[in-house]
């Protein structure tokens, strides 16, 4: 069985080899970037299995390509960057891997929250250009008790779940918005819930965004939603960055309207230099300094949840070909013909 490993980027898990040994043969493309995957056709022909480890750069489902490949799996959470419907018409199930990291993207959600309202990025940046002046506890601008304070959930599923939670331990009021979630998981988890983004930007000091990326939630977060936020929000994406309109955020935080953002992730990544919030976050301008902590989509790593994801893509590849057992698909309405059987 050949499985090829697209849009790879390190640390590679040596461990794989060892774990699945000779009846796997890894095609672990070298570079970071988008590659030419036919190669001559050599590649793509030769793959019974493709993963897809970048959570932006697309693999195309090409007709004309991986002849061979009866399963697609994105490794990682988010699948936006795949055609689902083209992997679809061919019959191709594409999978995911939503199971890796979601203790570790709960973990960093908090942290910029942290970050933000305890003020440890601030302090440590004044006491390392100037350790005598910046010797002082009022230079942070959001430093805020938590205690009490609402923390609003947009999407409560696994990682919305774990990032409650660890809210909850904070003795914050946690408050949901998810659509499609049915009646009564406000009655299992304790937390209340709200039935419109609206009146959840209305009521929260801390909106944490934890929905996939869809058609439905690009651009969601929008100068409409900014425009019924409570004065003084802080928002943390650690979701999707193109869930967040970038430049109606930047309006926001000009205003005042929200007072503070922490972002793992971006609209255009890597950053760009070149967007006026991005500007001047790195220009230390007064008006946003202390107010936007950004990390470099980062939220999902720990070398533990590395391991975790590239085991876990290959064992859901194995199961569907050895078994069929399909477990994790995304793109079941799109299939046009029947899933392999397990023989």
């Amino acid at each position: 069985m050949r499985i090829l490993k697209a849009n790879w980027y390190p640390p590679e898990n040596e461990e794989l080899a060892r774990l699945f040994g000779s009846s796997v043969d890894f095609d672990i493309d070298p570079t970071p970037t988008s590659p030419d995957y036919r190669l001559a056709g050599e590649r793509s022909a030769a793959a019974d299995a493709l993963i897809n480890c970048s959570a932006t750069l697309p693999v195309p489902a090409d007709l004309d390509d991986f002849a061979r490949v009866k399963i697609v799996v994105r490794e990682g959470v988010g699948y936006d960057n795949l055609d689902l419907e083209g992997w679809g018409a061919r019959g191709i199930p594409v999978c995911n891997v939503p199971d890796y990291g979601t203790t570790e993207v709960a973990d960093h959600a908090i942290a910029l929250m942290l970050a933000l309202t305890r003020g440890t990025e601030t302090y440590d940046r004044l006491l390392n250009s100037d350790p005598a002046n910046g010797w002082s506890f009022s230079r942070a601008p959001l430093v805020r008790r938590l205690r009490g304070a609402t923390f609003g959930v947009v999407g409560l599923g696994r990682i919305g779940l774990a990032a409650a939670r660890r809210a909850a331990a904070f003795d914050m009021r946690v408050v949901f918005y998810d659509p499609h979630l049915s009646n009564g998981v406000e009655l299992a988890t304790g937390y209340e819930r709200v039935h419109s983004l609206h009146e959840l930007m209305s009521i929260s000091d801390v909106l944490s965004v934890h929905a996939p990326l869809s058609a439905e939630t690009h651009g969601f977060i929008d100068a409409g939603a900014f425009a019924a936020a409570k004065p003084g929000l802080i928002l943390i994406n650690t979701a999707r960055g193109p869930i967040v309109n970038l430049d109606d955020l930047t309006e926001a935080l000009r205003d005042g309207r929200v007072a503070g953002a922490g972002l793992d992730v971006l609209p255009k990544e890597p950053a760009d230099r070149s967007h006026p919030l991005i500007a001047a976050w790195g220009a230390r301008e007064a008006w946003i300094d202390g107010r936007l902590v950004l990390s470099p989509h980062a939220a999902f790593y720990s070398p533990a949840s590395m391991k975790d994801m590239q085991r876990k893509a290959v064992e859901c590849i194995l199961a569907y070909l050895n078994e069929g057992r399909l477990t994790n698909c995304v793109n079941r309405q799109f299939l046009k013909t029947p899933l392999r059987k397990a023989s």
